[in-house]
């Protein structure tokens, strides 16, 4: 059995590596432009060109690819010759720095041919001060240097040969602004490390943002699977026991109405009689920053609408399983021996029925985490669906990038445990 779960783990790990370049040129493909997003839709050639030399989209895709998954800073600190520390600050910003020999935090800028240090004293503030004895020569009797801008960048800077870029000042948007290096690379530690970088459309480190929305995501797909799962298979189970009785075909139909009806349908039908009609549910999930568990009557009609559109898919599933099974050759001997009818359903019957209900379970895991997004926008639910969505339309390379990680790495992940279920199911299994 080790030696079959080992394989299925690489098999996975593989599985995602190929998934993650698929998803990276998928996003890098995507039509949309997102410097016009940023910058609005009248930017000029110079300032788009600008944007997209300093986030990177300059480099190749097989570079931007590297970064993107094991990040760059470990780059960066070379060409620097200095340790390179992030902080976030008390706002929730990112910030880089470059740790000088004797540990002090330093950024830098140039004005004119000055190059300008920023040191972060131990109390938060800075101080600036001249650093020019850190220009190195280069041919053509040129200097330059490598360091880390205010912006988190690593830079490189040429002496008397700088250019103007555009910014994002606080308060005043992107402005123009004088002093420009000549190379960028922004920093992040990659997604494998944790840091997939800043997301265009919020400013704040993804990893932050999407840790939040997968809270709730997890939150919301965790009461809805925890009263699905077992309901539907109870439920599939009495139906397939008793096929084409009374109960069977009202169980079926039942669940065949819930499972095809579209699930903002089923929310706003929800609204209305819940919300509208008797006042006793709130229409709308709105957390604010509070966790879900903290306002349990906002995740009422989500996990409601959840639970009725999944009931009846798993049901139909568990109940032509359990019908299979019953038609077995191997359980009508059982019942030839005289074995007693409980006996029969519990120890022969249930298990090999769950195997095809086990596997829809686990890809359903993957589909309440992500696909819930109809869901999450007809209830105003911050989750990771809506947070995928907007990342979409607005091209939030960061942002989608991750998150389409995050889902493949749920999906591969429910798919080794239901490896792992099967062999305890079905013993054949361990040695196939």
């Amino acid at each position: 059995m080790i030696v079959f779960i080992v394989r299925r783990f690489l098999l996975l790990l593989l599985t995602m590596v190929l998934v993650s370049v698929a998803v990276f040129m998928i996003a890098e493909w995507s039509p949309g432009n997102i410097a016009k997003n940023v910058l609005g839709a009248f930017i000029t050639p110079e300032q788009e060109a600008s944007f997209l030399k300093q986030n990177g989209f300059d480099k190749s895709m097989p570079t931007r690819y590297l970064y993107w998954v094991a990040g760059n800073d470990w780059i960066a600190s070379g060409k620097i010759g200095m340790p390179l520390k992030k902080q976030i600050t008390d706002k929730g910003f990112e910030e880089w720095w470059a740790v000088d020999d004797d540990g002090s935090l330093l950024r830098w800028k140039v004005d004119g041919d000055t190059l300008v240090a920023i040191r972060k004293k131990d109390d938060g503030t800075t101080e600036e001060f001249k650093d020019d004895s850190r220009w190195t020569a280069i041919d053509g009797g040129k200097h330059e240097f490598w360091g880390v801008d205010t912006q988190n960048h690593a830079v490189r800077w040429v002496k008397g040969d700088t250019e103007k870029v555009w910014v994002f000042v606080m308060g005043s948007g992107w402005v123009e602004s004088s002093g420009g290096p000549k190379e960028y690379i922004p920093l992040k530690k990659g997604f494998v490390r944790g840091d997939p970088g800043i997301s265009f459309r919020t400013g704040r480190p993804v990893a932050k943002s999407l840790f939040v929305r997968l809270r709730n995501s997890v939150v919301l797909a965790g009461c809805a699977f925890a009263i699905v799962m077992p309901l539907a298979l109870l439920l599939g189970m009495i139906a397939g026991l008793r096929e084409g009785s009374f109960k069977d075909r009202f169980l079926s139909i039942g669940g065949m109405m819930f499972s095809v009806v579209p699930e903002f349908a089923t929310g706003i039908f929800l609204t209305l009689i819940f919300s509208m009609w008797l006042g006793w549910l709130p229409g709308a999930s709105v957390l604010g920053d509070a966790a879900p568990w903290e306002k349990p009557m906002m995740l009422v009609l989500p996990v409601l609408t959840l639970t009725l559109i999944e009931l009846g898919y798993v049901l139909r599933i568990t109940r032509a399983s359990m019908v299979e099974v019953m038609k077995s050759p191997y359980i009508r001997t059982a019942f030839l021996k005289g074995l007693p009818y409980k006996q029969v359903v519990m120890k022969h019957a249930v298990k090999n029925a769950l195997i095809a209900p086990i596997t829809v379970i686990m890809l359903h895991v993957n589909w309440l985490l992500g696909g819930i997004v109809i869901v999450e926008v007809v209830f105003g639910y911050p989750g990771l669906g809506a947070y995928l969505l907007d990342s979409a339309l607005y091209k939030d390379f960061n942002a989608l990038e991750a998150g389409a990680m995050i889902m493949v790495t749920v999906a591969v992940g429910t798919q080794l445990i239901a490896d792992i279920i099967y062999t305890f199911l079905n013993p054949r299994i361990r040695y196939a």
